[in-house]
């Protein structure tokens, strides 16, 4: 059993969505896909325990997407 189920519960969808599908080919390219990804988890995936919404919703009333890296 995990020692903490918070990172436990990130950990499972980066492995899955991100690591597991991609191949990084340099470090650069690494940190971009890895940015990609948490867009897209953050941004645009929906999420059960939040109404099938993404995260961004409960931050930005607006909707606005998060500032440019």
């Amino acid at each position: 059993m995990p020692d903490n189920a918070f990172i436990e519960a990130f950990n499972g969808p980066l492995r899955a969505k991100c690591l597991n599908a991609h191949w990084f080919l340099s470090l650069a390219d690494a940190r971009e896909k890895l940015e990609d990804c948490r867009k897209y988890y953050n941004e645009e995936q929906p999420h059960g325990t939040i109404g099938n919404k993404p995260p961004i919703i409960l931050q930005n009333h607006d909707g606005a997407a998060s500032p440019p890296s």
